[in-house]
């Protein structure tokens, strides 16, 4: 970055690290620390936690002390899995907080740096310019056309004006720079910030709900309704049959235990903070987790052309002079005229130059330059980019008080400001279209004179005078048409918006393959229509050109109208407005201005669109594997409720066959089973070909709750059968036990397997690549064979050694119970084929 224009030394290496010492980072610390001992009382809240330490308590009071133990074990156990979950979520989280810190520019040693604001100091010179938030409280020390929108701490949405001479010239923390550019001394950061001071802290913003996560809450609060009134009615039954206040209340906590799924809440927390770090890891930051859900509901994608579609590695390829109404190409050999029309697109510029067009230009005028005149002239008054189509003047100034005004913009923006008859118009929107159709990207330069400081109020006012066109071959990226066919093929539309004219982005889109390439409208047509008008004209066009702040905003909001799921990818500041209201606003990591980023909830760390064909990957592998970890918790927890409930309810010789030990054993099993296998699942093969789920659909359809109710009666079938054969062959009661017990741990084993898909068969999900399958029932296998061979474990769980013919129907019972889905899977892949 050129660092000619600055005349600032900025803070030593020293320096800072002294400042540092003494004032610390610039992070706002809230007083609530999070801690070990809260999250302890977190986990002793929750239902199962209560119903485990009830039985514990009834156990000992029973005397029953070694039960007790075990249900003591078992809830330091439960609590060390949800301690180790919440930790990894939460380190997952962390580390996307540190990601999606925004960076500032600072001067120091007298070079123009970029840091992470929480590294700034206090007597630190921040650069702060159009579009960025405000790191720290400051003092302007330079300042170019600067205002800055207070309202976070004010309340007043209008921008207000601050230079180094006004009476307004402190800036603070978290504001946003409406325009301009300035240079502050650092006086206060973190905890010492006005910002601070009014706890006003983002952190304090509690995140609303998503609907699946509203839809998750309420389907758990049933099942705890439903727990608690067949606890009393199983407590009352038994109390009625033996008369013992105790021992009736610890048979119905067992059914209390089996009935609340309370693995749900934790899969999907799990699942969403890991996904998160996946897509981290993969370069997507996402800024909140709840964008992971929405992810793989996304209908339609609104993209950018610059820097998204192509390259943003903008090359100056064509000139246009009004003279000798001629298009010629960018060469050393120019003449004068052309050499001239790069020395006033130059000064329309940034004088530090950070848009692609405008480093070419300055490229372009250093090279052409006879001698270099920037470091002679000193930016006196900007207007910033405006108006519709839009367009920026800058005026320079020297020592000797020599002037230079200079504008650029969309053509016809400048067109419209310079004094022109009718033949050099139509001479020049001819260019522009010829230009265009090649693909280029076409600016307009003008020039002016006035006298005196009394500017207008917009550069509109001035009159100008035409010197010529300048256009850019921005190329389109390699992979861009594999990304939209990607896109197509996963039923999502695409939609082009963009502030470049028709003919260069019809150009491109034609280029790339895009659909729809010939069908477009322009800002001013969106803003003219309204309702349903407006709606039907959004959903047929493809292309939108010409586009501004709030016709993008209008195209967006059009959109959710018409219930599509918008991802909306922007980079500049006028994208910020479409961008916070999109479902999924994506900002762009390299290129991408800081209020882009702030107001997007996804950033793409390499700007490479083909990040969110995996981003949406990601997201319905993660919302698929959620549905398949709740249907196995429900498919599993049938059979151990009815097992409980039915021999007692029907008066059956053993009717209390399972005691809280067993129940919490196999919810020990299936915690991980669900939390851990099922969210390291791949994505199936055919993901990316289905249409995106509906975003307010509720996690199940009738289909699939009823998939799952029948494969849970299925696997109680399975049990009970085994249960009357093992009565029918007059076991005794603990040998009929151990019968159901075998037969449920082998049918939650294929459960696992077969409910890796409900479309593929299992010999196909068996070369899905999941290490911890394997772990997690080999753990499960190793610990049942220890309860039922070691003898003291066999005792306490009062289990009697079966034969080898019990086994192979235990077995065999728990294999059919659970495989008959696989021929279900086979008939829908040939009702497909």
């Amino acid at each position: 970055m050129p660092t000619s224009t600055i005349s600032f030394t900025g803070l030593s290496n020293e320096e800072v690290n002294s400042s540092r010492e003494k004032f610390g980072s610039n992070a706002i610390t809230s007083a609530k620390e999070h801690t070990i001992l809260h999250d302890i009382l977190g986990i002793l809240k929750e239902p199962m936690i209560l119903l485990l330490l009830l039985a514990a308590t009834i156990y000992f009071i029973s005397g029953k002390y070694g039960d007790g133990i075990f249900m003591l074990v078992a809830i330091v156990l439960i609590a060390a899995i949800s301690l180790y979950q919440d930790n990894k979520s939460r380190n997952a989280l962390a580390a996307l907080k540190t990601l999606t810190e925004p960076d500032c520019k600072v001067i120091r040693n007298s070079e123009i740096i970029s840091i992470k604001t929480e590294e700034l100091v206090p007597g630190d010179l921040m650069m702060i310019e159009e579009g960025s938030p405000v790191p720290a409280d400051g003092i302007i020390k330079q300042a170019n056309d600067f205002s800055v929108n207070e309202s976070i701490l004010t309340g007043e949405s209008m921008a207000v004006n601050k230079s180094e001479n006004s009476e307004e010239k402190a800036v603070f923390q978290a504001t946003t720079v409406v325009s301009g550019l300035a240079i502050c001394e650092v006086t206060a950061t973190g905890n010492n910030t006005r910002l601070a001071a009014i706890g006003k802290s983002i952190e304090a913003i509690k995140e609303e709900d998503t609907p699946l996560q509203i839809q998750i809450e309420n389907f758990v609060k049933k099942m705890v309704v439903i727990g608690v009134v067949v606890f009393l009615i199983v407590w009352a039954i038994n109390y009625f049959n033996s008369g013992s206040m105790l021992d009736s209340l610890l048979k119905a906590l067992t059914l209390a235990m089996s009935i609340i799924p309370e693995e749900i809440p934790v899969t999907f927390t799990t699942f969403m903070a890991l996904g998160a770090w996946r897509l981290m890891k993969m370069g997507i930051i996402v800024k909140q987790t709840k964008t992971v859900e929405a992810l793989g509901s996304a209908t339609v994608i609104c993209t950018d052309k610059t820097g998204t579609i192509t390259e943003n590695r903008m090359e100056l390829a064509r000139f246009y002079s009004l003279p000798d109404n001629t298009i010629s190409k960018y060469s050393d050999g120019l003449n004068d005229m052309e050499k001239e029309l790069i020395r006033f697109a130059m000064w329309s510029s940034e004088p530090i130059p950070f848009d692609p067009m405008e480093l070419a230009i300055h490229e372009a005028y250093k090279q052409t330059a006879p001698t270099d005149e920037r470091p002679l002239y000193k930016m006196v008054h900007e207007y910033p980019l405006s108006g519709k189509p839009p367009m920026m003047t800058h005026v320079f100034e020297n020592a000797s008080g020599n002037r230079i005004m200079a504008a650029k913009g969309a053509p016809e923006a400048i067109i419209a400001v310079c004094t022109l008859d009718d033949t050099q118009k139509k001479n020049i929107l001819l260019a522009v279209q010829t230009m265009a159709a090649e693909g280029f990207r076409v600016l307009g330069v003008g020039t002016t004179t006035m006298q005196g400081d009394a500017y207008p109020a917009t550069q509109q006012e001035l009159t100008f005078d035409f010197k010529g066109l300048v256009a850019f071959y921005d190329p389109p990226k390699k992979n861009i048409a594999a990304v939209f066919q990607s896109f197509y093929q996963a039923g999502i539309k695409v939609k082009i918006i963009t502030g470049d004219n028709a003919a260069t982005t019809t150009t491109i889109a034609k280029q790339v393959g895009f659909e729809g390439a010939d069908n477009h409208c322009d800002g001013e047509t969106i803003m003219q229509l309204e309702g349903e008008a407006l709606n039907k004209k959004v959903a047929a066009t493809s292309i939108f050109t010409r586009m501004f702040p709030e016709a993008k905003l209008k195209v967006i909001n059009a959109l959710k109208d018409s219930k599509e799921i918008v991802a909306m990818t922007g980079d500049g500041v006028n994208d910020g407005p479409a961008l916070k209201a999109a479902h999924i606003g994506i900002a762009m990591g390299k290129k991408g201005s800081d209020l882009a980023k702030r107001a997007s909830s996804l950033i793409l760390m390499d700007d490479d669109l083909s990040s969110m064909v995996d981003a949406v990957a990601m997201g319905r592998k993660i919302y698929t594997n959620i549905k398949k970890a709740i249907q196995y918790v429900i498919s599993i927890h049938i059979p151990i409720v009815l097992t409980v409930f039915l021999p007692l309810a029907l008066g059956w010789v053993y009717p209390n066959i399972f005691t809280p030990v067993h129940v919490i054993f196999m919810e020990m099993i299936m915690g991980p089973t669900c939390s851990i296998i099922y969210e390291n699942e791949p994505m199936e093969s055919n993901t990316m070909q289905q249409a995106p789920r509906p975003f307010t659909t509720t996690f199940f359809k009738l289909k699939e709750l009823i998939t799952s109710i029948i494969q849970g009666l299925g696997i109680t079938l399975g049990t009970l059968g085994v249960y009357q054969l093992s009565v029918y062959l007059q076991y005794d009661e603990n040998t009929t036990r151990t019968m159901v017990f075998v037969t449920l741990i082998t049918a939650n084993i294929f459960l696992t397997l077969v409910n890796r898909s409900f479309y593929y068969s299992m010999v196909t999900t068996a070369r899905y690549k999941n290490n911890l399958i394997l772990v997690i029932i080999a753990a499960t296998i190793a610990l049942s064979a220890v309860l039922l061979f070691i003898p003291v474990c066999s005792r306490f769980f009062q289990f009697e050694p079966l034969q080898l013919n019990q086994f192979v129907i235990c077995i065999a019972t728990g294999f059919i119970s659970v495989t008959w889905y696989e021929i279900v899977k086979w008939i829908k892949r040939n009702k497909k084929a």
